[in-house]
């Protein structure tokens, strides 16, 4: 897996939509992503054609990855946004062209399409990180997005992954003007849980957006032989379609019988969405929720492969504040200490 170069100061960033095109519903949440980028990295965010463009066609979107991709002086690429057809973007993508100049690219939900592609081309990348949900709303952008933000694109350090002590599931509707200068609800979190043996395990990443996966499976874009996961780190998390324990259970379930459960050494889960603008249970039942997906994960985890290490509710997925991890790069799981550390070089 080849780590792909860091940006410095004054470097151009390629800020692209190769799902859903958020900054054309939303541009000043966007526009605020933008300046807070610059502000953050010191990097010169460039738009592309599709970047604001609602409807822009699969190919329109390659196109513009491609472009990115290839271009020297484009240092890296970020995502603004998810959404539900990358799967049709990745066929038009170019291969070279990411194998000639490796750069980081951060995103996350829908691009674990894209994230997996550059994995299968021996490039990591970064997951986490959409400008619109991450960058642009609320008062400031959080801490440890911050700090996981410059180590992904800049310094490439190795950073202890904590958990922060709040989350949300959902900020402000982008056409409400407090959604520039507030949070959502926030609530306190609970500590994270660790099952398995008392052991420390480094290893690569790969996984993402549970539903994605699937989808990944499903299209036959993983190579058939799971020992290429031997002694990695899963990463799992559900988006905001809020999908049920039971249904996140089976799909952990089909990957223990794709043999991917028994390769990995780790699986790391990430903190899950309960709510969204419509569906707000209670904060009991809420909790209640978390608690049975963590089960389920746990549980179909032990039955493929009990010599895993386990640790549930780390916030790199759908909620906020988020960790940007790497993908395809080092993570390190310690069940002794109970501590979590990513390598972003």
């Amino acid at each position: 897996m080849t780590p792909p170069s860091k940006a410095s100061p004054g470097d151009k960033v390629a800020v692209l939509s190769p799902s859903f095109a958020a900054p054309g519903v939303a541009p000043e949440v966007h526009e605020q992503a933008m300046r807070r980028l610059a502000d953050l990295t010191g990097l010169v965010p460039v738009e592309y054609p599709t970047t604001r463009r609602l409807g822009a066609s699969a190919a329109d979107r390659a196109a513009d990855l491609n472009a990115a991709f290839g271009d020297p002086e484009i240092r890296a690429v970020l995502a603004t946004i998810g959404g539900e057809d990358q799967i049709n973007v990745v066929p038009h993508l170019d291969p070279a062209l990411v194998r000639a100049d490796p750069k980081p690219f951060v995103g996350y939900s829908d691009n674990t399409n894209l994230l997996s592609w550059l994995w299968t081309q021996g490039v990591a990348g970064f997951y986490g990180g959409s400008t619109q949900v991450q960058l642009g709303p609320g008062p400031a952008v959080d801490e440890v997005h911050a700090r996981s933000l410059r180590a992904a694109l800049l310094t490439g350090e190795r950073l202890e992954v904590t958990e922060p002590g709040e989350s949300e599931d959902v900020g402000l509707d982008w056409e409400d003007p407090a959604a520039l200068t507030s949070y959502g609800e926030r609530e306190p979190t609970e500590p994270w849980t660790w099952a398995g043996p008392e052991r420390s395990v480094t290893g690569a990443t790969w996984g993402g957006c549970i539903e994605v996966v699937q989808w990944i499976l499903t299209a036959g874009r993983f190579p058939s032989d799971p020992s290429v996961l031997d002694g990695g780190v899963l990463l799992l998390e559900s988006s905001e379609e809020l999908i049920p324990a039971t249904e996140f259970g089976w799909i952990v379930r089909s990957l223990g019988e794709r043999g991917l459960l028994s390769a990995v050494d780790a699986v790391v889960v990430a903190r899950p969405p309960t709510s969204d603008f419509t569906v707000r249970p209670s904060a009991e039942e809420r909790a209640a929720r978390r608690a049975e997906q963590r089960d389920v994960a746990i549980e179909t985890v032990r039955a493929y492969n009990p010599d895993a290490v386990v640790l549930v509710g780390v916030p790199f997925g759908h909620t906020r504040p988020q960790w940007i991890l790497p993908y395809g790069g080092s993570l390190t799981v310690d069940g002794v200490q109970r501590r979590l550390w990513a390598d972003y070089s």
